[in-house]
C-alpha cells in the first residue's frame, strides 16, 4: 500500500513526479546507458580463465590481469556501442520529442563523468563476482543473483523514485543505483547542486571500494590456485 501511495501521491497525469514524457525519456536514457556501460559475458570469461588455468600466463608476465580484462571490457563496449548505434539511434530518433537535451553544458559533462564511473562500477562488480571461481566450480548462481539485484536496484526496470522515500534513500547507499539510475537522473536534471556532488562522490567511493576488494579477493584466490599439468 505504501508503494501505491508513493506512486499516486502526485498531480494527475504524473507518476511520483514523472510526467508521461519524462517516463518515456527515462527509458530511452536507460537504453542508451545500458548499451554503453553494461557487461557482456565478462564474468563467464574470467571464471573460465581461472578454472582452465589460463591466468597462469599473467602470473609469470609483467601484465596485470585486472587491467587486461578492463581493456577487453572497454574495447568490447566500443564495438558493441558502434554495432548498436543504428538500432538505438533509430529508436531515439523516432522518440526524439521525449529525449530533451540536458539543461546546460555542465550537466552534460557531469552526465558523461557519471556514465564513465557507472561503466567502471559495473565492470568491477562483474570482476569481483567472477573471482568466486577460485573457490566454486560454477558461478552461474552468483551471476544471476547479481543480475537480479542490478535490474531491481539499479533503476533499470523502473525509476527508483517510485519506491517509498525511505527505501530509495536506503538503496542509494548501495552501489547498484549508481550503475543506471544516478547517471539517468543527472541527465534529466533531477539531481543538482550538493546532491549531484554527493552522488558523484558516492560513485567514486564505490568504485574505489570494490576495486580494493577485488584486489584483495584476487590475492586470496591466488593462494588457493593450483594448476595441474605442463
Amino acid at each position: 500500500m505504501a508503494l501505491w501511495r508513493a506512486i499516486y501521491a502526485d498531480k494527475p497525469g504524473e507518476i511520483a513526479g514523472y510526467t508521461l514524457a519524462q517516463m518515456l525519456s527515462y527509458y530511452l536514457l536507460v537504453t542508451i546507458v545500458e548499451a554503453t556501460t553494461s557487461v557482456t559475458e565478462d564474468e563467464w570469461q574470467i571464471a573460465a580463465d581461472i578454472k582452465d588455468g589460463h591466468i597462469s600466463q599473467f602470473l609469470i608476465r609483467p601484465m596485470d590481469y585486472l587491467h587486461y580484462r578492463f581493456c577487453l571490457f572497454v574495447s568490447g563496449r566500443v564495438v558493441y556501442t558502434v554495432a548498436a548505434l543504428v538500432p538505438v539511434g533509430l529508436l531515439v530518433f523516432c522518440n526524439r520529442e521525449f529525449l530533451l537535451p540536458p539543461a546546460d553544458l555542465a550537466t552534460f559533462v557531469c552526465f558523461l563523468v557519471s556514465l564513465g564511473l557507472a561503466a567502471l562500477l559495473q565492470f568491477l562488480l562483474s570482476y569481483l563476482t567472477a573471482m568466486l571461481a577460485f573457490w566454486v566450480l560454477e558461478i552461474s548462481t552468483f551471476v544471476f543473483i547479481l543480475l537480479a539485484f542490478e535490474r531491481m536496484a539499479s533503476g533499470q526496470m523502473f525509476p527508483l523514485d517510485l519506491l517509498p522515500h525511505w527505501l530509495t534513500q536506503a538503496m542509494m547507499w548501495t552501489p547498484f543505483p549508481y550503475g543506471m539510475f544516478f547517471p539517468v537522473s543527472v541527465y534529466m536534471g533531477k539531481v543538482t547542486g550538493a546532491a549531484l556532488a554527493q552522488g558523484l562522490l558516492m560513485q567514486l567511493l564505490w568504485v574505489g571500494a570494490i576495486y580494493a576488494l577485488a584486489r584483495l579477493v584476487w590475492q586470496r584466490g591466488l593462494k588457493t590456485y593450483t594448476v595441474v599439468g605442463g
